[in-house]
């Protein structure tokens, strides 16, 4: 299926690894220009080079933390015109609440809820203008169903959901749509360091634990970025154009609601 986004632009937000990578390389394939911005130049450079010589794809870099404003400025001017804007970014720590003080939450907030909002505020009026945009928040499963050691995940991620709830309605007509993909347990690097502490928690060999997490799974298995790159390649495609502020659950069957 071709996705009529060859020539576009995206900006994908956190894309030297992980689901960030794999929304990069799926747009890449679909011969969408891609600006990566993730924290560390060398893995950043590492992996816009694997995507070029992959894709054919025109790959720019900026090495910037997109949580700060000085990150996105330079993202942004980077990439000033974006067509497509992945938001993305790493979640907080897990731990007890009652832990938390308000720097903790405010860095929450800012990482997971307020980056995505200043960012969408950043782009949103020129996609209106040339009449094609395609938001994509990287949220987390924990919105549908939350897990009580994620409380920071949990609260910044679900506001994000209601804010976007709030604004995607309105620029549709536009075609622009703003959705949410919630992402359940893939093989990546933030899963294995969470896998890791738990055998260390619980004096467990770190094999056993990874391997107990995804026994929990029905698909028996964690996903693959790359199906989840596929997935957002594709609600950025010219044949999603009226779907907006959904929230998209690719998590292998964990989530046991029916809504």
């Amino acid at each position: 299926m071709d996705l009529g986004i060859r020539g576009r632009s995206a900006l994908v937000c956190a894309a030297s690894k992980g689901l960030g990578r794999g929304c990069a390389e799926a747009l890449a394939r679909e011969g969408v220009n891609v600006t990566l911005v993730a924290r560390t130049r060398e893995t950043l450079e590492a992996t816009a080079q694997e995507i070029r010589q992959a894709s054919g794809a025109t790959v720019s870099v900026v090495a910037a933390d997109i949580t700060t404003v000085e990150g996105r400025a330079a993202a942004l001017a980077a990439c000033p015109k974006p067509d497509i804007l992945v938001n993305n970014a790493g979640g907080p720590p897990p731990g007890d609440f009652r832990d938390f003080d308000r720097d903790t939450w405010i860095r929450a907030l800012d990482a997971n809820m307020l980056t995505p909002i200043e960012l969408i505020k950043a782009t949103l009026d020129g996609m209106i203008e040339r009449r094609f945009g395609r938001i994509i928040n990287i949220t987390s499963s924990a919105v549908k169903a939350p897990i009580d050691i994620l409380g920071l995940s949990n609260g910044a991620r679900t506001g994000l959901t209601g804010f976007v709830a709030g604004i995607a309605r309105k620029n549709i007509v536009n075609n622009v749509t703003i959705n949410n993909i919630l992402p359940g347990m893939f093989e990546t690097e933030t899963l294995r360091k969470r896998s890791e502490a738990m055998a260390k928690a619980d004096g467990r060999e770190f094999a056993a634990a990874h391997e107990a997490r995804k026994k929990v799974i029905p698909a028996g298995r964690f996903g693959d970025p790359a199906e989840f790159g596929a997935l957002c390649a594709f609600i950025c495609s010219t044949h999603a154009g009226f779907m907006t502020g959904q929230n998209f659950l690719i998590d292998g069957g964990a989530y046991p609601g029916t809504f």
